[in-house]
């Protein structure tokens, strides 16, 4: 029989998944932009992250507003 992945279990490395923060970075080829402090679920043992939809959501927004202006490197935090 398989082991059931708990939700509140990394399904990578079985650790504890909790609140934290992450960084998100896309490479659009002409440059990069990061986005600091994203709310995201993060495992506390191999600090893999999960990030919300209603999160990506305003990533996507971020991104392409970061690809009209084709800056080489955008850096910025997502606010709330």
């Amino acid at each position: 029989m398989k082991d059931r992945v708990l939700p509140d279990k990394c399904p990578l490395c079985g650790g504890g998944k909790e609140s934290g923060k992450t960084s998100f970075t896309v490479d659009l080829g002409f440059g990069v932009v990061v986005v600091r402090d994203v709310p995201a679920t993060v495992c506390s043992q191999c600090g893999a992250d999960w990030i919300g939809d209603d999160i990506a959501e305003k990533l996507e927004k971020i991104v392409d507003d970061a690809r009209k202006r084709h800056n080489q490197v955008e850096v910025t935090t997502l606010s709330a």
